[in-house]
C-alpha cells in the first residue's frame, strides 16, 4: 500500500465575516505551511501577534465551541475552520486571524462549507513528507451522564465514525455514518460539510437574553422549534447529527494529526470530543513507553553507575531506555521482592515506599541533567519537591517505567518534570528541582 503523504494549500486566501457568538467582524487568512508543521493559528490584536498550535494542550474551556489561546490571545469557535482542513486532507496550514477584540473566526452559515470553499480555491498540494497518522490501538471511551464516545481499533488507513443523536421532537433520533479516507474527500464535502450549527429555539432566546449571538436570526442558522426550523428548511433530515459529526472532525484533529480507527459517539460535544482527544495522546504515549522496554539500553546500569554517586540498595534506575538530548529521558526501575525496602514496609502487603519512587524519579532526572556538557562532573543535588502525587501502589513484580522531561536548566539549577508509570497507568508524578553542584571527594 502506497504511503500517503502530507498536504498543504497551494495560496493564500482569505475570508471574511461575523463570528457566530460575538457578532464581531473578523478577517482570516489561510496559507501554506511546511511538512510537520501541522496547523497554526495566529492570532493578530492590537499591534500583538501569537502564533497559537491547533493542539489540546492550547484549548481554553468555553461552553459551545472550541477557543484556543496563547497568553492573552485567544481565536475563538476554530472546529469548523479545524474540521474543514481535516475533511479535506490539508495536515499543515497557517490560520491568520485579525480583527474583533475575541478574535472569533467568521462563522458563514455556521457550516464548514465557507471554509471548505476556500480551500478548494487555494487548491490542494501534496508534500514530500509522509502523513503521521495516530493509529487507535485500544478501546477508550469517556462519558458525561448519558452522553459517551468510545475510540476502537479498525482501519489503520482512514477514520469510520458512527453518531447516534438523541433529542425531542421534531429531532427524535438521528444516526449518522462516514468515514475520512486519503485523497477521497468527496463525502466530507458534500455530506459534513455543508451541516449548520444548530439551537434550540428555548436556548437562542437565553442566549441573546445574555448578549450572545444578538445579530443573528432564524434564517442565519438553524433555530429549531417543536414544529421545526424557524424560517429555515433542513439541508439532511438528519442535519443536526452531521453537525455534530462535523464537530468532532474538527476536535479530533486538536491531536495535532490524522486519526485512523473507529469511533462510536451517542450524544457527545465539545467537552467529550477533548477529553478523548487527550485519553488517545495518553493511550500513544503509553504505547510508545512500553516498545521502548524491548530496546537495548541507552544506558546499562555500569554506565549509569559512572554519572551517578548512588550505590546498591539506594540505587533505583536499572537502566536507561531512550535519552533525547537533554530534554528526555526514560529509564527502568524493576520492583521484586528482594528490594531491602519491602523487609519493613508493610511487610504482608508489601507496597514500594512514595518516597523512594520520587527518588527513582530523581534520579533519572539528574542523569538527564549530566547530558548538559557544562553540567559534566557535576551532580544533581536535590533542592525542592512540588506537585508531588502517588497516583497508585507500586508492588513486588512491577516494571516502574520512570520518564524525566527538562523544563529549565541554569549554570547552578535545574527543574525536571518526572512521571512514574506501571504499564499505561500513572503511578506518580512531581516537578523537581536540582543544585548543580561540583562533584568533589567528601
Amino acid at each position: 500500500m502506497d504511503q500517503e503523504h502530507q498536504k498543504t494549500i497551494g495560496k493564500s486566501v482569505t475570508l471574511t465575516g461575523r463570528g457566530l457568538f460575538s457578532g464581531e467582524p473578523a478577517t482570516v487568512t489561510l496559507s501554506p505551511a511546511e511538512p510537520d508543521e501541522g496547523i497554526t493559528f495566529v492570532r493578530e490584536q492590537d499591534g500583538k501577534t501569537a502564533p497559537i498550535r491547533a493542539t489540546i494542550q492550547n484549548v481554553l474551556k468555553r461552553p459551545r465551541r472550541t477557543c484556543l489561546k496563547n497568553g492573552t490571545l485567544l481565536v475563538e469557535t476554530v472546529e469548523h475552520c479545524l474540521a474543514a482542513l481535516s475533511g479535506m486532507g490539508v495536515d499543515n496550514a497557517v490560520v491568520r486571524v485579525s480583527g474583533g477584540r475575541v478574535g472569533e473566526l467568521p462563522a458563514g452559515d455556521g457550516s464548514s462549507r465557507p471554509f471548505v470553499e476556500l480551500l478548494e480555491e487555494a487548491g490542494v498540494v501534496e508534500q514530500d513528507k509522509p502523513v503521521n497518522a495516530l493509529i487507535i490501538r485500544k478501546p477508550e471511551q469517556v462519558s458525561i451522564g448519558d452522553a459517551a464516545l468510545a475510540a476502537l481499533p479498525g482501519p489503520t488507513d482512514h477514520l469510520e465514525i458512527l453518531y447516534e443523536f438523541e433529542a425531542g421532537e421534531p429531532l427524535g433520533r438521528q444516526i449518522f455514518r462516514c468515514t475520512l479516507k486519503g485523497t477521497d474527500r468527496a463525502e466530507f464535502a458534500s455530506q459534513i460539510a455543508p451541516a449548520r450549527t444548530w439551537v434550540f429555539e428555548h436556548e437562542a432566546k437565553e442566549l441573546q437574553a445574555r448578549g450572545i449571538g444578538v445579530h443573528l436570526t432564524p434564517k442565519d442558522l438553524l433555530v429549531i422549534s417543536p414544529n421545526g426550523p424557524i424560517d429555515n428548511t433542513f439541508r439532511f433530515a438528519d442535519e443536526c447529527a452531521r453537525h455534530k459529526v462535523l464537530d468532532l472532525i474538527g476536535d479530533l484533529y486538536l491531536l495535532g494529526r490524522p486519526v485512523y480507527g473507529r469511533l462510536v459517539a451517542h450524544k457527545s460535544g465539545h467537552e467529550l470530543n477533548h477529553m478523548l482527544v487527550r485519553r488517545l495522546l495518553q493511550q500513544e504515549e503509553g504505547l510508545n513507553r512500553e516498545s521502548l522496554i524491548h530496546r537495548d539500553a541507552a544506558l546499562d546500569i555500569r554506565r549509569i553507575q559512572r554519572i551517578l554517586p548512588h550505590r546498591y540498595p539506594m540505587l533505583l534506575v536499572d537502566r536507561v531506555l531512550e535519552i533525547v538530548g537533554d530534554q528526555k529521558a526514560i529509564g527502568i526501575k524493576n520492583v521484586t521482592f528482594n528490594d531491602i525496602f519491602f523487609q519493613g514496609h508493610y511487610p504482608g502487603t508489601p507496597i514500594m515506599p512514595g518516597v523512594l519512587i520520587v527518588e527513582a524519579m530523581g534520579q533519572l532526572g539528574g542523569i538527564l541533567l549530566s547530558q548538559k556538557l557544562e553540567h559534566t562532573g557535576k551532580l544533581a543535588v536535590l533542592l525542592s519537591m512540588d506537585k508531588v502525587k502517588m497516583r497508585q501502589p507500586v508492588v513486588p513484580g512491577d516494571q516502574l517505567l520512570l520518564e524525566a522531561v527538562t523544563v529549565r536548566v541554569k549554570s547552578r539549577t535545574g527543574h525536571v518534570r518526572c512521571k512514574a508509570f506501571v504499564g499505561d497507568k500513572l503511578a506518580a508524578e512531581a516537578d523537581i528541582k536540582f543544585m548543580l553542584v561540583d562533584a568533589e571527594p567528601i
